[in-house]
């Protein structure tokens, strides 16, 4: 923990599946314990990441209608939780990577993601989970679900 020994601003990284309103709750519980704010985020992946960066079209409109997705999912599912969040962010790009550069930027000291507990090939390759354990700046709680 920080060195108050409380956490103060939590970022939640939601992949806006059936399962955030579980983990968006958990988080909650834990801002209200410590009287912290609460922001969360969704990365939404480069379509060029998909489809390799080969593909001879231009996908920006596409690209753009995923992020405004996105931006409506996540007003659902904080509403459907009734918490009341400092920021909430919607980027493109490498998920672990923008979890960590939004709790940097934004002096965070605690990040709430969900872990599926996968096994077989997703040990082998990784997950998006452990890619925000890794190198992250602050504390991390990965809610099972």
């Amino acid at each position: 923990m920080n060195s108050t020994n409380h956490y103060k601003h939590i970022l939640v990284g939601l992949d806006l599946s059936k399962d955030c309103v579980h983990i968006l709750n958990k988080a909650a519980l834990i801002a209200d314990l410590f009287k912290a704010d609460i922001s969360v985020a969704h990365i939404v992946e480069p379509l060029a990441f998909a489809y390799g960066g080969d593909v001879p079209i231009d996908l920006t409109e596409a690209q753009k209608i995923m992020e405004q997705q996105a931006t409506t999912r996540l007003a659902k599912i904080i509403d459907e939780v009734d918490v009341k969040t400092q920021a909430q962010y919607i980027c493109i790009g490498q998920t672990s990577h923008e979890i960590h550069r939004i709790a940097e930027t934004h002096s965070m000291d605690l990040i709430v993601v969900g872990s599926h507990g996968r096994h077989g090939l997703a040990i082998l390759f990784g997950s998006i989970t452990k890619g925000v354990v890794q190198n992250a700046c602050c504390d991390v709680l990965a809610v099972k679900v």
